[in-house]
């Protein structure tokens, strides 16, 4: 890790160490590594998918060493929030945890983890793309991905909707391939992670609006979002929330991310 890396501070997270480490996300085989590690086969031959095997195995390295300050890959969407994924590495156990943070917030909003605890899911498809799409105006590299591809991967592990659809694959792949996986692999490698139909297909909770709260909330027991995000917030906070995460915000460059 580089001695310049940013220091990121979230609140929740005041005990360990977290650094700024979107340069990963330049290379492929950090997109392999990611979704093989949340979604996935560790044991993958990642010669198979475009990336040496070499690049993979150091990249999985990198992600998951105890003694380095945490990796944290940022998202910038609208109204100030930031989803992001934190590589939370302890000597014993490594998780990959997704969590929501607006600075006006005194907590964090959980969407879930993977790894030997896994939590999710912590998205809808809608919400997915939504965010994917919702680059704020003023949001550079400095802030984080301002890449709709790469904003979508790095938040797909999060997605758990029967709505989503059939087609999806399709714009996951077109998200891989510009990330770098070679054009004749990402339909596969997407297909994997999707599933080609409903049979194939992890089971799957609902999403609904429950009374006194804008935020949409998940059927499923294992998901953090049984309660809406940041439970507490202030109404007109969990209402700003709700607006970003149909993408319905002012300040952002709204692009053609397809749903």
């Amino acid at each position: 890790m580089s001695d310049t890396a940013e220091i990121v501070d979230i609140p929740e997270y005041v005990d360990f160490e977290l650094v700024a480490s979107e340069q990963f996300t330049l290379e492929p085989a950090f997109w392999l590594a990611h979704l093989l590690v949340t979604m996935g086969d560790l044991s993958a031959d990642a010669e198979e998918y475009g990336v040496a095997q070499s690049a993979y195995e150091g990249m999985l390295d990198r992600l998951s060493d105890a003694e380095q300050p945490w990796p944290v890959i940022r998202v910038p969407f609208g109204g100030g929030h930031t989803a992001f994924a934190v590589y939370a590495n302890f000597e014993d156990e490594n998780t990959v945890e997704f969590a929501v943070r607006h600075p006006a917030w005194d907590r964090l909003g959980h969407l879930g983890q993977c790894g030997p605890e896994s939590a999710g899911p912590g998205l809808s498809w809608a919400e997915l793309t939504a965010i994917a799409a919702s680059v704020p105006e003023s949001a550079s590299d400095t802030d984080g991905l301002v890449d709709q591809a790469q904003r979508l991967l790095l938040l797909l592990p999060m997605l758990g909707d029967p709505a989503t659809p059939e087609e999806a694959w399709a714009v996951v792949a077109r998200a891989l391939s510009r990330c770098g996986m070679p054009e004749d692999v990402a339909p596969r490698f997407a297909r994997e992670l999707l599933g080609t139909d409903a049979d194939d297909r992890r089971v799957e909770p609902f999403w609904t609006v429950a009374v006194g709260n804008p935020v949409p909330v998940c059927s499923s027991r294992h998901s953090p979002r049984q309660v809406p995000i940041a439970l507490g917030i202030a109404l007109n906070q969990a209402q700003a929330l709700a607006d970003a995460l149909r993408g319905d915000h002012p300040s952002c460059v709204r692009g053609q991310t397809e749903s």
